[in-house]
């Protein structure tokens, strides 16, 4: 089984900054790719960013420029860098982990508990 924990989530003033870790621990032979998503109020969980195991990165366009992703692949932890933050940012994130098990036959998903950031007007 693998667990996903995440910090640093809070609250910050529009225009601020806020950096978010999601470390991965327990039984697994790697880490694929890994991502941050979003859930506000009433709005389905959406894609903020992902990053593959090479480094390969995307973003959603509202945050693209804005908010950074990277990853320390020896601490099995993914990071999210947010700058510049606006109130439409104010959401639950959540980590997520493409996870290949340990005989690696095969991947499997698996989702931290989600971290509140609220950016005040």
């Amino acid at each position: 089984q693998v667990q996903l924990v995440e910090s640093g989530g809070g609250l910050v003033q529009a225009g601020g900054s806020l950096r978010l870790s999601c470390a991965a621990s327990g039984s697994m032979f790697s880490i694929d790719a890994m991502g941050w998503y979003r859930q506000a109020p009433g709005k389905q969980r959406q894609l903020v960013a992902r990053i593959t195991n090479g480094g390969s990165t995307n973003y959603a366009d509202s945050v693209k420029g804005r908010f950074t992703i990277s990853r320390d692949n020896a601490k099995n932890t993914v990071y999210l860098q947010m700058n510049s933050l606006k109130p439409e940012d104010t959401a639950v994130y959540y980590c997520n982990a493409e996870v290949l098990n340990l005989r690696r036959t095969y991947t499997d998903t698996y989702w931290g508990q989600g971290t509140q950031v609220t950016v005040s007007s």
